[in-house]
């Protein structure tokens, strides 16, 4: 499998670092320097891209006018998203997408939607949730953070959507709105904690991840995934939930 690495930072470092042990060749590297966009023809069979939410749709028409499927690693983009599908779709591209490409966080995923259907019958226990990242961390709240949300939104009917905030002391349930705070630490790959607490306990569900690696290991069997494939996927597919 021959990949492009589009965003030359930390995650495309360890990307490239795990080539051997995963049995890949990097063939193309685009940073700042050497721009994604102005690639004419790639030899790559895939594209993994780990660059910022400001290129992230205008990446992926690009890999699509080129016949490259992509792994989009970059969140912060879904604003886009519908134009981004229909683009990808009627150009017959192929595009993988996550908020998060960890095995575990999409494990988490999957608790975290038990337990919000659990709890939407247990009105007395307020939700929020903490969320912390490196301070290189562009979007905020996360867009582990949002699927997070949106999935505890979906389950509970006392809730209609979610609010950054900067503390949980002045939220009350009543709001309606999922409490999010988003806190930017140095060397913090990423830690999500979703809470339900009243006067009685307090119940916690947390993943923290150890370092880039999980991300770094998801994203490349997301390439190898999507390889003569067209259309869009994610997770779900991969791993067949």
């Amino acid at each position: 499998m021959k990949i492009a690495i589009i965003g030359y930072g930390k995650m495309g470092k360890t990307i490239e670092s795990l080539s051997e042990k995963m049995d890949f060749q990097v063939t193309e590297i685009y940073d700042e320097n050497n721009p994604f966009l102005t690639c004419k023809k790639s030899t790559a069979d895939v594209a993994i891209d780990f660059t910022t939410p400001q290129l992230a749709a205008t990446h992926i028409k690009h890999a699509t006018d080129l016949q490259l499927p992509l792994v989009m690693g970059t969140t912060g983009w879904y604003e886009h998203f519908n134009e981004v599908r229909q683009y990808v779709n009627q150009n017959n591209g192929s595009l993988f997408y996550a908020t998060n490409f960890s095995i575990g966080v999409n494990l988490f995923f999957a608790l975290n939607r038990n337990l919000a259907k659990w709890m939407n019958t247990q009105p007395s226990y307020q939700p929020r949730m903490v969320e912390i990242h490196h301070t290189e961390k562009k979007d905020a709240p996360s867009g582990t953070a949002i699927t997070l949300a949106e999935q505890t939104i979906e389950k509970m009917d006392r809730l209609e959507g979610y609010t950054l905030t900067d503390g949980f002391e002045s939220e009350k349930i009543e709001n309606k709105s999922l409490p999010i705070m988003a806190l930017r630490e140095p060397d913090v790959p990423g830690t999500h904690t979703l809470i339900y607490e009243n006067e009685i306990d307090k119940i916690e569900i947390t993943h923290e991840a150890k370092g880039r690696l999980g991300f770094a290991q998801g994203a490349i069997s997301a390439a190898r995934f999507l390889i003569g494939k067209q259309g869009i996927f994610n997770m779900n597919d991969l791993l067949k939930f």
